[in-house]
């Protein structure tokens, strides 16, 4: 890509924190034929439970499981809590874990804060560069690698296509949690494209999901279309988000795949299944064949494509034209009827 990366807790708390997080719950122990026989223990800390986040840690155990391996599997959610984080980094830091997983930036960061000695993986992670997760994409070193879950040239893409196919939008909208490092990243991306085009950007600010409605409903009248990034608050509430541009007739745009079946009209995306997968292939390389994750390269997505809600671009009051079918070079999955 041309752009940069892109651009102790006491026992009795610790307890009651791991309750709260479903620790070994949500999981599944994956039998399988591996030749040694050997059972992995694979730890996984996720920031909250939400489709896309789910999608990807089910690809990822897909993954071991296609690969034949006998896993045990100990999944914690963190519920959106930065004390339950911690808890969970510390405990699985203190495990016989064989590997962790880290699903989305906070928990990842949460993990290679107290995990030194097993590989971490993360996934659904907007820019491990700007989180601190890795020092670089390439051979990023130490006990930690694993996938992106945005390749900015989709941002941009979904940005160009607003402003040639919807040609009366001069201001776009976009409910954000500026605490969420992933979301600003993608904003000043979306800035910068829209920006090209003479339009404008206009934040309105969340700090945790039952603020979305209401900044949902501060952007009537003062935004020609809505843009939502890969922001877990946001996406949290999203129905609410949803509801406002459907009586507003106001065009409304994801950065992911979910949100568009929700009921967003357009992204350009992939799969979140697809996404968890090749993790887990990561893992697999490490776990099987004995790679060490400071050698395997960070990856991002390829497989992008645009994804089109009709019954969404109806409710908004979009006419959607074949040039705009055009833009899907799979049809038959990503046009949602």
């Amino acid at each position: 890509m041309k752009k940069k990366f892109w651009l102790g807790l006491a026992l009795a708390s610790l307890m009651a924190v791991t309750a709260a997080c479903g620790s070994n719950s949500g999981g599944k122990s994956t039998e399988g034929g591996n030749s040694e026989g050997k059972e992995y223990t694979v730890a996984i800390s996720q920031i909250v439970e939400h489709p896309s986040l789910d999608a990807t840690r089910e690809g990822f155990l897909k993954a071991l499981e296609d690969a034949g391996l006998n896993v045990k599997v100990d999944y914690n959610n963190a519920q959106a809590d930065q004390n339950n984080i911690k808890s969970i980094s510390q405990k699985i830091a203190t495990s016989k874990a064989d590997l962790a997983l880290g699903i989305a930036t906070d928990t990842s960061i949460g993990l290679i804060e107290e995990v030194k000695d097993i590989p971490v993986l993360f996934a659904a992670v907007t820019d491990p560069l700007d989180s601190k997760l890795v020092p670089q994409l390439k051979a990023p070193g130490g006990n930690v690698t694993g996938a992106s879950d945005t390749n900015p040239d989709a941002i941009v893409q979904l940005m160009d296509f607003i402003a040639k196919e919807l040609p009366n939008v001069k201001k776009v909208g976009v409910v954000i949690n500026e605490g969420e490092s992933n979301a600003v990243v993608m904003s000043n991306i979306a800035q910068e494209a829209l920006a090209k085009h003479n339009i404008e950007l206009v934040k309105a600010a969340v700090v945790n999901s039952s603020d979305v409605q209401q900044a949902a409903q501060s952007l009537v009248g003062r935004v020609d279309a809505v843009y939502v990034t890969l922001d877990n608050t946001v996406v949290e509430g999203v129905e609410s988000i949803i509801d406002v541009v459907n009586k507003n007739k106001i065009p409304f745009f994801s950065a992911d795949r979910d949100t568009v079946e929700k009921g967003a009209f357009a992204t350009v995306g992939f799969k979140y299944f697809d996404h968890g997968y090749e993790v887990g292939q990561m893992a697999v390389e490490i776990l099987k064949d004995g790679k060490k994750p400071g050698e395997m390269d960070v990856r991002s997505p390829e497989k992008l494509d645009f994804i089109l809600n009709l019954s969404a671009a109806a409710e908004q009051g979009i006419t959607v034209t074949d040039e705009m079918k055009a833009y899907v070079k799979d049809p038959e999955n990503n046009i949602i009827e």
